[in-house]
């Protein structure tokens, strides 16, 4: 499985971003995904979250900013993050859970994306 990051970028604070999150690969279904993000020498840090069903959580900071989104059929998540703040400058990254079949079993296998830089000036 496969998880590509994209959307990032240099906007004003006050602006809007919409980071994407495809999947790809050899995978029977993705549940939950979640969005985080890091500042170097900082922890990650959960950002949202979105479980198959669209149940969605969000880190205190993003509430009310911030919305995520999925699309089963297409095997894509959304960040749509709006009212950008500098302290909203990280690399944000894609994680997810994903339901696959090898060695005879179904496995549920936790994967990774490349991250993508959003700079938020101000």
């Amino acid at each position: 499985v496969q998880l590509q990051a994209s959307g990032g970028g240099l906007v004003q604070a006050g602006g809007s971003l919409r980071l994407s999150c495809a999947a790809s690969g050899s995978f029977l279904s993705i549940n939950n995904v979640a969005w985080y993000r890091q500042v170097p020498g900082n922890e990650r840090e959960l950002v949202a979250l979105i479980t198959r069903a669209g149940s969605t959580n969000y880190a205190d900071s993003v509430k009310g900013r911030f919305t995520i989104s999925r699309d089963n059929a297409k095997n894509m998540v959304y960040l749509q993050m709006n009212r950008l703040k500098p302290e909203d400058t990280a690399v944000y990254s894609c994680n997810a859970d994903a339901e696959v079949y090898y060695s005879s079993a179904y496995h549920l296998d936790n994967y990774w994306g490349r991250g993508t830089l959003v700079t938020v000036s101000s």
